[in-house]
């Protein structure tokens, strides 16, 4: 039973809690001290839930999920704490009492620097409907100091700087140091024969070591008291400061293990051209890893449970090939530390650890030196290569003499470890995250696998949280879709599409409509404020946010923004409704191309946005710092969804169902969840332009294409990539973009050209955006296609997509309080 909220009670929490954090009056306070004090006030009720949720799962024993990732792309922590807690409106109201601002106070808080892309977002989404469903959970990961980076903007180019997000505390958090684990690196691998078991005993030995220390940040279920745990582990030294090497003079000995583990958990995805990248990134995801299987081990064992029964009350989802490594972590465990035989430990693992595949790109399946991860691992190699040489067994097995079958399938080979081998190998279930991919998967990439053991494979289309992307994020369309339908939809997003009976009443269609231009209001604001730049809410908002990359085509878009600026340049009597292009995307620090682009964006926004002969047509604006806390924004504030990525490219998408969730329609290739969301809403509710997935793979078997003859044969083409080259955008510097030319023409027909085939879908894009134009001018026709997008949405909540791996993967038990 839901405890009532106490007003009074929150009130005196608060004020207490900034006397007795700053020794300050409430009055006297900065936002960002009101900021603390009214999040620990929310802890309060946190912690309650969290003890009584620790409680229920002791008594009930439920099996739990282990979601291992290297990102988790959580947000802002408060609002979506008070929302689940079905408390946001109290609070408000209470703070209001005493002339504070909730909105001002959420601003306050940096987004937790968990994560960067959709990978990392899916993990927080999973995370929250796990606790909304009832079902007992453990996120697992690593509690970066500074993330990726933050992202700023000068002169047009991408300046990282660290993302100190931690600066103030994390008021949300706990440090765990009563389960801590060491976690062992390099060193040597030690045999010792036992005459008792007559077995080999491994000892490794002379290792360098670091102390995992857990930090818990409470996961809240939206209304039923559940709050489960993000568990991510921060390094320490094993030893604290030496003080002998420090008197001797040997400074760099005596900080020696507290570098090591600081350097763990600094950064997420150190850049890793290097040798010394690659081996920080390897110990990062053996660290958290082997912190995570070990607390696992020991939770079940704590419950008295049986080791080779482990696998009933615990399963590892690997997210993507990162805590791959844990297969044999968890192998090592079992063989060296619980005394099991091999077949013995073989079995649980490959009844314990499951695998999610993110991508179809083959350079991001993680590969390892042999010389490094033997190094840095070296027990853990010896178990990856007994896992191989099993392996290789099977496949000789099923195709004798196929050397072919081996170079494709083994775990080692080539002077590498795949981690993605070893985790089909030793998965219980391989999953894709839309019915696109898998379907490539099986067919394409992991076609071998596929065949030789094809019960393993199923597709689990990735879904969002509506609580945080529509509740949180867009309040004012949360409450019009509340009023009209009821508010079932915050747990059951099947339940908007009740919302298809309005599309054609044109009373809600205005009152949809004017929600969408305040919100459109919302993001000019927040334009003006961080870019000076002003935009027309009147104008359609064109939105390509997203991790940069070349594959998601953002420079196809910036082309074809540059071809209309040519067209009204020399149209200036043409009849065109005004479009503001608006861009968000973090470039790697270490992929020169993709910051090219953001370069070229913010030149082109330079020319455009100071053009005083447009009369404004076009705006485009590029937002630093993309992250969730300005997404959301974005998302409610946006006209047209550009989803534009190469077919056969994307694995599935997420943005593409925020912003569909949100009322804008799909700018899009069938590529990824498009294809779904086609599906779903119907292809007159979306523009689909481009080449099938089909095609792109079809031109790759047979070398590529020719991007000379579209540039030869297409003067809008040839214009905009001349444009590159003759200095038009860039103060008469030639080569500021000539990388970029380069990469898109090749004067010898090559696959080393346009490999994202930009220019063979650069007509039939731009005709898209003619029909988006057409489509928006028609103003019942629009607001009829954006509220069946918010109400043909339903499939793709988290809560959908999780409850589809219960029942078909995990199998875990619900919980109720």
């Amino acid at each position: 039973m839901k405890k009532k909220f106490d007003k009074k009670k929150f009130i005196a929490e608060v004020k207490d809690n900034v006397k007795t954090l700053y020794r300050k009056n409430l009055d006297e306070a900065t936002q960002e001290q009101i900021f603390q004090a009214v999040s620990y006030a929310a802890k309060d009720t946190i912690i309650d839930n969290w003890l009584e949720t620790q409680e229920q799962y002791e008594k009930q024993n439920p099996k739990i999920v282990y979601y291992m990732s290297m990102e988790f792309l959580m947000g802002r922590a408060l609002g979506n704490n008070l929302i689940n807690l079905c408390e946001y409106d109290e609070v408000k109201e209470a703070l209001e009492e005493i002339g504070l601002d909730l909105n001002v106070i959420e601003d306050q808080e940096p987004d937790a620097a968990l994560g960067n892309g959709g990978l990392g977002r899916l993990a927080a989404c999973f995370l929250d409907s796990l606790a909304t469903l009832g079902y007992d959970s453990y996120g697992c990961g690593i509690r970066y100091r500074y993330g990726m980076f933050k992202q700023k903007i000068e002169n047009g180019y991408q300046i990282e700087v660290p993302d100190n997000w931690l600066k103030n505390g994390n008021p949300f958090e706990l440090r765990r140091p009563e389960y801590a684990k060491e976690v062992k690196f390099g060193g040597h691998v030690h045999v010792e024969y036992d005459p008792k078991t007559k077995e080999n005993k491994f000892i490794q030995r002379d290792y360098q070591s670091v102390r995992a220390v857990p930090y818990d940040i409470p996961i809240i279920g939206y209304g039923n008291g559940i709050v489960n745990t993000l568990r991510v582990w921060d390094a320490e030294a094993v030893s604290d400061f030496q003080l002998d090497s420090f008197n001797k003079g040997d400074y760099m000995k005596a900080v020696e293990e507290q570098n090591l583990a600081r350097n763990i958990v600094e950064v997420l995805y150190p850049a890793d051209e290097h040798y010394a990248g690659k081996e920080l990134r390897l110990k990062q995801q053996y660290f958290f890893v082997s912190a995570s299987v070990q607390a696992a081990i020991a939770k079940f064992k704590s419950r008295g449970g049986d080791i080779r029964k482990f696998y009933e009350k615990a399963t590892f989802q690997l997210n993507d090939t990162h805590p791959t490594v844990a297969v044999a972590e968890l192998m090592r465990i079992l063989i060296d530390e619980e005394g099991l035989g091999w077949d013995e430990a073989w079995e649980v693992t490959t009844k314990t650890c499951a695998y999610t595949n993110h991508t179809i790109m083959a350079e991001a399946l993680e590969k390892w030196p042999i010389e490094l991860f033997s190094r840095l691992l070296p027990r853990v190699y010896q178990i990856v290569e007994e896992i191989n040489r099993r392996f290789v067994e099977e496949i000789k097995a099923k195709y004798p003499g196929n050397q072919e079958k081996i170079r494709k399938m083994a775990i080692i080979y080539d002077g590498q470890v795949k981690m993605a081998h070893l985790a089909i190998a030793a998965g219980y279930s391989v999953n894709g995250v839309a019915a696109l991919h898998t379907e490539i998967l099986k067919n394409q990439e992991l076609k071998d696998f596929y065949e030789m053991m094809p019960e393993k494979f199923n597709n689990k289309t990735n879904g969002i949280t509506q609580r945080r992307f529509l509740l949180h994020g867009n309040p004012l369309l949360a409450k019009w879709v509340t009023e009209h339908i009821g508010d079932e939809w915050v747990t059951d997003l099947s339940k908007i599409s009740k919302l298809k009976l309005f599309a054609d009443d044109k009373k809600a269609q205005q009152e949809f409509m004017n929600i969408k231009y305040q919100n459109k209001v919302r993001l000019a604001k927040y334009i003006k404020e961080h870019n000076g730049i002003d935009v027309d809410p009147r104008s359609i908002f064109d939105v390509q946010v997203k991790r940069l990359h070349e594959y998601k085509r953002q420079l196809l878009n910036i082309l074809h923004v540059m071809h209309l600026y040519n067209t009204i340049k020399d149209h200036p009597e043409m009849k065109f409704y005004p479009r503001t292009f608006i861009f968000g995307a973090k470039a790697a620090a270490g992929y020169r191309r993709a910051k090219q682009t953001i370069k070229l964006i913010n030149t082109v926004a330079d020319v455009i946005n100071n053009d005083a002969s447009i009369g404004g047509k076009l705006k485009v604006v590029f937002i630093e710092d993309y992250r969730v806390s300005n997404a959301e924004m974005i998302f409610a504030a946006a006209d047209v969804s550009e989803q534009i990525s190469t077919a056969s490219k994307e694995a599935s998408g997420t943005g593409n169902m925020k912003f569909m969730l949100n009322g804008a329609p799909t700018l899009g290739t069938m590529d990824g969840a498009n294809v779904e969301i086609v599906q779903e809403v119907g292809e007159e509710n979306a523009f689909i332009f481009g080449l099938s997935s089909d095609e792109v793979i079809n031109y790759e078997k047979n070398g590529g294409y020719c991007p000379m003859d579209y540039f030869n044969n297409d003067q809008d083409i040839r214009r905009v990539l001349m444009q590159l080259i003759n200095g038009e955008y860039s103060g008469n510097d030639s080569e500021m973009f000539r990388d970029l030319y380069n990469s898109l023409l090749n004067t010898q027909c090559s696959d080393k050209a346009d490999t994202y085939f930009i220019l063979a879908d650069f007509k039939s894009y731009a005709e898209a955006q003619k029909k988006v134009e057409e489509a928006y001018r028609d103003e019942a026709r629009w607001a009829k296609m954006a509220m069946l997008n918010v109400a043909c949405s339903g499939k793709f909540t988290s809560d959908r997509t999780i409850q589809e791996y219960v029942d078909e993967i995990w199998k875990l038990d619900k919980v109720t309080l």
